[in-house]
């Protein structure tokens, strides 16, 4: 979904306070690596439905965090695609889709509420789709370099058969 996040967070900001959710503001993804539970938001999109969840859990803490898009995404991966060994134009063809996403610059990316309950956090997350096509070009740029001579995939039998 293509969202205007910046909207949408003092939005999301100003229902909390509304509801007297004490909002705890950490930073984007440092939930990873613990129990997470993931609201569908494809499904459910509307985070009021998520909090009212919240409260009837009893919760009264929220974790609140939000990512502004930043020049240096988008530098990295261009330093990163200048390692590939890629032909010229497919290379080209990057460098373009990464340029225009230049226009995102100090927009919000992400959004995430959370909350703990019973040892695990509970997750309502937003991403808009520009952004998801970012992530998906820079995976494949990753794959490009970490793949990038071929030899990463062992030959079957190890590299040996017989020429008979």
């Amino acid at each position: 979904m293509d969202l205007n996040l910046n909207t949408l967070k003092h939005e999301i900001l100003e229902y909390l306070e509304s509801r007297e959710f004490a909002i705890f503001r950490s930073a984007p993804g440092v939930l990873e690596g613990n129990a997470l539970v993931l609201w569908d938001v494809e499904k459910y999109p509307d985070y009021q439905m998520f909090l009212d969840s919240a409260g009837k859990a009893g919760v009264k803490l929220i974790l609140f965090a939000a990512r502004e898009f930043a020049s240096s995404d988008l530098d990295g991966l261009l330093e990163q695609l200048e390692e590939c060994d890629l032909p010229r134009e497919e290379q080209r063809d990057y460098q373009s889709r990464l340029r225009k996403l230049r226009m995102y610059e100090g927009v919000t990316c992400s959004l995430e509420l959370a909350f703990s309950h019973e040892s695990r956090f509970y997750v309502y997350e937003l991403q808009p789709d520009w952004y998801e096509d970012f992530m998906g070009l820079e995976d494949e740029i990753i794959a490009l370099i970490s793949g990038d001579d071929g030899m990463d995939e062992e030959e079957p039998l190890g590299g040996y058969y017989s020429k008979n």
